[in-house]
């Protein structure tokens, strides 16, 4: 019985008291004053080759976790990418573009209607039995983006003699349950230029499971290349189609694999040993 009665304490006790951060931390951070380091300079005459990618992140990977979490922002304010990026939309500070014409702004109210925002009017039963019409509000659910798509592009910089990359822009995905259609759903949002949201993300801490003392923003996160992607498409003469459409299963993983095989090869094969 004894053991019973400790079990429940301690059960008690892990209830109540773990994982809680809000006692702060035990010396001074300096992350939220970071600003991201700037590119250097580059000129047209240097670069030589340049190839754009799209890249796919599912945040559901082991290596992409500190993508999505936490869901909701803790109390030493560490935040996911997708609150950081809704949270500047939101405050007016930087601006979204269409899925399709990226230089179309698109308002934060459209943005929460693509989360699944929303109103519905429908009927319910009274205590009386008589039928109401009422409106349901549907609150937008930014917890369904699991995925992100990546535009960068890759290029060989002959001043300095390195193959290099930048990342051009993002474009969140909702993978959610569509009830008319009955199945699983994917949606692209809308597309963000990555050079604007930098400095954002270079204050805000992405969490780094091997050290709590050296955890690294999200704009190192990007930087230092720290996620696991697929490649979803490259620029091509035919129009910029992804792989899926004219590869599937898994041709279309291997031929992801090719792409990337490709990539470093062509970066190899510029030396001579």
């Amino acid at each position: 019985m004894k053991r019973f009665v400790l079990f429940g304490l301690l059960i008690l006790f892990i209830s109540s008291a773990g994982f809680s951060q809000s006692f702060g931390d035990i010396y001074e951070k300096s992350i939220e004053d970071n600003t991201a380091i700037s590119y250097s300079f580059l000129r047209e005459a240097d670069v030589i080759w340049s190839q754009r990618l799209w890249r796919l992140i599912d945040m559901r990977e082991k290596m992409n976790l500190p993508l999505y979490y936490p869901t909701t922002p803790t109390a030493d304010g560490r935040m996911s990418l997708i609150s950081i990026i809704l949270g500047e939309l939101k405050a007016g500070n930087l601006n979204a573009f269409d899925i399709d014409k990226m230089t179309v702004n698109v308002t934060y109210s459209d943005i929460e209607g693509l989360l699944g925002a929303g109103e519905t009017a429908t009927q319910v039963p009274t205590m009386s039995g008589v039928m109401k019409d009422t409106v349901l509000i549907t609150e937008p659910r930014p917890e369904e983006v699991f995925q992100l798509m990546i535009l960068e592009e890759w290029y060989f910089d002959k001043k300095h003699s390195r193959m290099d990359v930048r990342i051009i822009g993002l474009c969140p995905i909702r993978v959610y349950y569509n009830e008319e259609m009955q199945k699983m759903a994917r949606a692209q949002l809308f597309w963000i230029k990555y050079d604007d949201f930098r400095d954002s993300f270079a204050m805000h801490e992405a969490y780094n499971r091997f050290n709590d003392a050296q955890r690294i923003s999200y704009d190192d996160l990007f930087m230092q290349r720290r996620f696991s992607s697929i490649i979803y498409a490259e620029s091509n003469v035919y129009d910029d189609r992804q792989i899926n459409e004219y590869m599937t299963g898994k041709a279309g993983l291997f031929e992801a694999e090719k792409l990337k095989t490709e990539l470093q090869e062509f970066e190899h094969d510029l030396w001579e040993y």
